[in-house]
């Protein structure tokens, strides 16, 4: 921060979400990226695609949702020379996998926080990725995959019917076993994966052997193989994706519903509008601050400094900031409250 500068690496297709989030007008941002260069010399002139690195001085950000991407408009300040491309426009194209420097002339402390929200630790994710043959126990972490146990199950052949299904039955008590004392301490959603019938036979199992255990499986997605392959390939082919965002948009809504349940009973224990929470949070009233990311981004100077006074408020008398995305219900009825709500620690008569 001394040179008012971040790295990102964009790992999850949130990550971009995130970017989108933060990335302003004016921001230099500085990426590898493609561009069509021309090719001098004797003959019809020609051109070929070059790998190249440059930074941009932004115009515009937009999120493609249909190809999920984050493309960057803006006018070319610095690449080789030899490019003679300085002071051109050109858009970068973010993906998962890319490698980005955000420079800033100030940042403000909600985009600190979202980039530092997107790093830290989450609620872990329990993922088994089975077949009839083998299973793999790992957790998902915000550093990564953490293997902790791989079992096999040695199944008779399918001729000895009876044998077969009393080792499934062993086959699957320890794997519920093992998924429980994974989970003991972690309580943490679980997600089954892998190909064919294994898993759902499985979860059926767990419904009515281990329904503690059960109770903890949210998703049950099909992918090619078991074992740690299987594991790798649900985090590569976004099956755990969705189970993180729709985990964060259902705390987004169940929010937001409560603001307005408590709008709806009248007792004073809920604010909305920048002046009256402004006013609640430096009292040390507010217990939870819900921004809408669209205030976020659409705030004029004088607003973003309103806002970022607002949540430095709230946090440093124990409060909790939560921004929440225009892209589902909960945020539409936000935006309609002015984009700013919260839910108080005591009633106020106004």
């Amino acid at each position: 921060m001394k040179h008012g500068t971040v790295h990102v690496l964009v790992q999850t297709l949130d990550d971009l979400w995130h970017l989108y989030n933060t990335i302003e007008r004016d921001d230099l941002v500085k990426a590898r990226t493609t561009r069509e260069i021309k090719i001098e010399g004797p003959g019809r002139p020609s051109s070929r695609r070059k790998s190249i690195s440059l930074t941009l001085k932004v115009e515009k950000v937009y999120f493609d949702r249909t190809i999920m991407r984050l493309r960057i408009l803006g006018v070319v300040i610095e690449a080789s020379e030899d490019l003679h491309i300085q002071g051109s426009h050109h858009t970068l194209n973010l993906e998962q996998g890319s490698q980005v420097v955000i420079a800033k002339n100030s940042w403000h402390k909600h985009q600190l926080d979202r980039l530092e929200r997107a790093v830290l630790k989450q609620e872990p994710v329990v993922l088994v990725a089975m077949d009839f043959e083998e299973a793999c126990v790992a957790v998902l972490r915000s550093y990564g995959l953490e293997v902790k146990a791989q079992i096999r199950s040695r199944l008779p052949g399918k001729r000895e019917a009876e044998k077969r299904e009393s080792a499934l039955g062993k086959y699957y008590s320890e794997l519920v076993d093992l998924i429980g004392s994974v989970n003991k301490d972690l309580k943490g959603r679980i997600v089954v994966v892998g190909p064919g019938f294994a898993k759902e036979r499985f979860a059926i199992f767990a419904r009515e052997e281990a329904p503690e255990v059960a109770a903890k499986i949210v998703s049950v997605k099909s992918v090619g193989n078991a074992g740690e392959a299987g594991a790798y390939e649900a985090i590569r082919c976004g099956v755990l994706n969705k189970v993180l965002r729709d985990a964060r948009t259902m705390e987004e809504m169940s929010a937001v519903e409560e603001v307005l349940r408590r709008l709806g009973t009248s007792k004073g224990d809920v604010s909305y509008g920048s002046e009256q929470v402004f006013q609640d949070a430096s009292e040390g009233a507010v217990e939870k601050i819900l921004i809408c990311d669209q205030t976020l981004r659409e705030a004029n100077e004088e607003s973003r400094r309103l806002i970022d006074k607002t949540i430095w408020n709230v946090e440093d008398k124990g409060g909790r900031v939560l921004i929440v995305s225009c892209e589902h219900e909960g945020g539409a009825k936000l935006n309609s409250l002015g984009g700013l709500a919260a839910l108080l620690r005591y009633a106020k008569h106004r």
